[in-house]
């Protein structure tokens, strides 16, 4: 095991470039099962999850490899194997394997998912889904079962706007037999960059990006090659950490629209942000003031940007509130920025944060992947040096972290734990 140190308050500078949308990653990866022949997925990044994916993908027969961001699956030979345990465990989005395999198999056995603990985060919209499409849907020692004679199109209204649903309703639908409606869809850009890859595979895909998505089942889809979309996340936390610390940092490979949100959040700050085709430029206000931010299902700001963004506003000038409405118990990071000198508390779903503050260096563990790239900005900030564990959260979504940012001018390493210090972290 390792764990990350940086010695923070080193200005940061020049060019970074933005690695492929993880969240749209794990679910193009499980869609390649409904394909007749070769699927590749150009742009890939580099994180554990991908890696994940693709042994699963082995497990039930298919044929992989995956180079230079690149990934080449043959799903000819796949077979309905249960996936009841072992690396399914590993991840949150192994959901996706459900509709996915129901699409093709009318059957499949999922070990309930596994990947960050951001308290009841239910699938009950998905069973939803697949049931009314005419599978049967128990669950059994810890694994969903899904079986159908035969999938028929729905009209299904999701009680929640969930892009996990969302797109695996989409990947069960595709070969249904009729019209699935798929009413307060969710809007995500993940769920286009899907909808665009099933298309190319000759699915019949209307609204996808919008709160109505029809689909038109058809009896075969064959391969294609897909390239996948930049991760508007990593691009969000990359324009929060040049926000800053950024003497200037021009963000490479992203699309700004998927970021309206935080561009507009960082401006009511004092920060500069220019915007062109498929860059951002960022660079630290003299003086930036609070502001309260409030998650909201996209177009409104990310719950996955919330916790970087609260370190930010510890520099900020006054008291900001931040508002997590999609997940309650994704404030596991304020203790640990607490360590680190910041002056917050949490009530409710909220977080109070009163600035400026001058963060210190300090040992802090990542509970998940968006907490610890809230420490990575914060351990930038801080005077000294941070210590970070937990470094397997921020891996499944962050590719070659360390060298992007030692490229701008960080001081950022990784080291290996010591026996003791992993027992302790065990024990903590």
């Amino acid at each position: 095991m390792e764990k990350l140190k940086i010695a923070g308050a080193y200005p940061l500078k020049g060019q970074i470039r933005v690695s492929g949308a993880k969240n749209s990653a794990v679910a193009l990866i499980p869609a390649t099962i409904l394909a007749e022949s070769p699927v590749t997925i150009e742009g890939l990044p580099d994180i554990s999850d991908v890696s994940i994916l693709k042994d699963l993908l082995e497990e039930i027969g298919g044929k992989v490899t995956l180079e230079d961001q690149m990934m080449h699956v043959d799903p000819s030979s796949m077979v309905s194997m249960p996936l009841p345990n072992g690396k399914v465990k590993k991840l949150r989005a192994s959901y996706y394997l459900m509709g996915a395999m129901l699409g093709r198999f009318k059957k499949a056995v999922i070990g309930l998912p596994g990947g960050c603990h951001l308290g009841p985060r239910p699938i009950d919209q998905h069973i939803k889904g697949f049931e009314a499409l005419g599978a049967k849907v128990t669950n059994e020692q810890g694994a969903i079962y899904l079986r159908a004679d035969e999938l028929r199109g729905a009209r299904i209204y999701l009680d929640v706007v969930s892009v996990g649903a969302t797109i695996n309703i989409m990947l069960a639908a595709v070969k249904a037999k009729g019209k699935t409606i798929i009413e307060n869809a969710a809007k995500e850009p993940e769920i286009i960059d899907v909808a665009t890859l099933l298309t190319s595979m000759g699915a019949k895909i209307k609204g996808a990006g919008t709160d109505v998505i029809r689909i038109e089942g058809v009896e075969e889809l064959k391969g294609c090659r897909h390239t996948i979309i930049p991760d508007r996340i990593e691009a969000g936390t990359f324009m929060i950490l040049s926000a800053a610390m950024g003497d200037g940092v021009l963000i490479d490979n992203v699309i700004p629209q998927h970021l309206e949100s935080v561009i507009a959040k960082l401006r009511e700050m004092g920060v500069t942000v220019e915007t062109s085709y498929d860059q951002i430029f960022v660079r630290r206000g003299e003086k930036v003031k609070a502001v309260d931010i409030k998650t909201l299902v996209h177009p409104g700001f990310p719950t996955d940007l919330q916790q970087p963004f609260s370190s930010l506003l510890t520099s900020a000038e006054g008291t900001s509130v931040v508002t997590d409405t999609i997940y309650s118990a994704r404030f596991k990071h304020i203790d640990e920025l607490r360590r680190m000198n910041a002056n917050v508390k949490v009530e409710g779903r909220s977080a109070i944060i009163t600035g400026p503050v001058q963060l210190q260096g300090a040992k802090v563990k990542a509970s998940d992947l968006r907490a610890g790239a809230a420490l990575v900005i914060a351990g930038l900030m801080a005077e000294g040096v941070t210590e970070i564990t937990g470094l397997e959260h921020i891996d499944r979504g962050y590719s070659n972290l360390v060298e992007k940012l030692n490229g701008l001018g960080a001081t950022i390493w990784r080291e290996k734990m010591t026996e003791e210090e992993i027992e302790q972290m065990k024990s903590s």
